[in-house]
């Protein structure tokens, strides 16, 4: 098609659909930070208002989540990026030995998708002799070659987003007074909850009162159990 009926403002690109997908995780990392965080500091919160073991145990969940969540992520993505380079490499081997019955496959792929015999053995010719394997991988497989997932970026920015998540329940739990830290943090822990869960709503095109209402929820829940137990632990002189 040509460039004059191109939508600049309709991006349908493979690419941009993963750029969309690590928003996504990003969004979620973050949500992650705040939740965990918060829960962890509001509980030590409710033992003591020494600052110094307040802003210690927080900066240690901050570092164990951050590592542990970029670990998994390299971890998951690695054997993401394993698998598909297997299928890729199962797939020029069949180009290499069986070419004939690779374009007929791939004309039948583009058969099933509404073109005429006729048509989608063109078509199918057409790419083949432009780039075999990356029209295979694509059509097969849903895989772009050039596009792998990437493990080390993967675990880069789930571990950033979980850091700047952290960092607000963090800071709003050392810096107020005393008397203030518990609520204070509360509040912009949920303020914070409500505009991720907005954010992730829009990002996946679903309805933003009823994520935002799980999110809120589940942060509120997490901070209410921590924070009792940390008071049943002072009580009890632990």
């Amino acid at each position: 098609m040509p460039d004059s009926f191109a939508h600049p403002h309709e991006p349908h690109t493979e690419s941009f659909a993963a750029r969309l997908n690590w928003l996504r995780a990003g969004v979620l990392g973050a949500n992650d930070g705040i939740v965990s965080t918060a829960g962890l500091v509001v509980g030590v919160a409710a033992t003591t208002t020494n600052s110094q073991t307040i802003l210690a145990a927080g900066l240690a969940g901050l570092v164990a989540g951050a590592i542990s969540m970029a670990a998994g992520e390299y971890v998951s993505v690695s054997t993401q990026r394993d698998s598909e380079r297997a299928l890729l490499a199962k797939e020029r081997r069949e180009l290499a030995d069986k070419p004939d019955y690779e374009l007929a496959e791939l004309a039948g792929i583009y058969e099933k998708k509404g073109l005429s015999p006729a048509t989608a053995r063109t078509v199918a010719e057409e790419l083949t002799a432009h780039d075999a394997f990356t029209a295979h991988a694509e059509a097969e497989l849903g895989l772009d070659p050039r596009e792998l997932t990437n493990p080390w970026a993967a675990a880069v920015s789930s571990a950033v987003a979980f850091t700047c998540g952290a960092l607000l329940p963090l800071l709003a739990i050392v810096l107020p007074p005393a008397e203030w830290r518990v609520p204070v943090t509360v509040v912009a822990v949920l303020l914070a909850l409500a505009l991720t869960g907005s954010v992730s709503a829009r990002l996946g095109g679903s309805g933003r009162g009823r994520a935002v209402l799980r999110v809120v929820l589940g942060g509120a829940l997490a901070m209410a159990i921590t924070y009792g137990i940390g008071s049943l632990a002072e009580a009890l002189g632990l």
